[in-house]
């Protein structure tokens, strides 16, 4: 990761994916993924770069491949078409990602092994749970643009996630995001103390 990604990213973490929809404004709509992608394994948020994985409808070897070539702090996003009939992840899978010092991996779709994946640790965002496997045929592309929650992925896009869900911004997009999403905190944080320091009039008068 380039250091100049890595000092966005690092500021990345300190906003919610709310206050970052907020900085986005009307490109949000293009931003945000399905509202039933969430965090399965850990509570944790995730912000890195998209490791964007392209896979037919049930077939998940190519998954394997991906962990093997994906970057520290890297997100792996699985575009899964929405498959919930079998898995594209499991604790296998999670413990070899771990070691690559991924950073989580998004799944349009299901994984399963949930008990063992807590256990394991590594952030899994997905639509749902299920024990039967993907199919291993090895068909799929890595690094493309793919179509993932209902929005477009490009490799590199910036992947944060959260308790509220999963956003992907265009690296482009991200300073201004920032900027954005930073002065609607002050403006709230100033109207806060506006309302504190007349509160506190207020009731001085009161007990005068």
């Amino acid at each position: 990761m380039r250091e100049i990604d890595k000092i966005l990213i690092d500021k990345l973490r300190t906003f919610s994916t709310c206050e970052l929809c907020d900085g986005l404004g009307i490109y949000s709509e293009n931003a945000v993924m399905d509202y039933d992608i969430k965090p399965m394994v850990t509570t944790k948020k995730i912000v890195g770069p998209a490791f964007t994985i392209k896979v037919p409808f049930g077939e998940g070897s190519l998954v394997a491949d991906a962990i093997e070539q994906v970057k520290e702090g890297e997100v792996l996003v699985i575009a899964g078409n929405g498959n919930l009939k079998s898995s594209y992840w499991g604790d296998h899978r999670g413990i070899c990602a771990k070691m690559q010092k991924a950073e989580g991996v998004v799944i349009d779709g299901a994984f399963r092994d949930i008990d063992d994946c807590k256990e394991v640790g590594f952030p899994v965002y997905a639509k749902g749970v299920i024990p039967k496997t993907a199919g291993k045929t090895g068909a799929g592309e890595l690094q493309v643009s793919v179509s993932c929650g209902g929005i477009v992925v490009n490799p590199g896009d910036i992947v944060v996630g959260d308790r509220n869900g999963v956003i992907v911004i265009p690296i482009e997009k991200v300073e201004d995001a920032i900027l954005k999403a930073q002065a609607k905190i002050t403006a709230q944080q100033n109207t806060i103390r506006i309302m504190e320091q007349t509160n506190k009039v207020i009731t001085k008068i009161k007990v005068f």
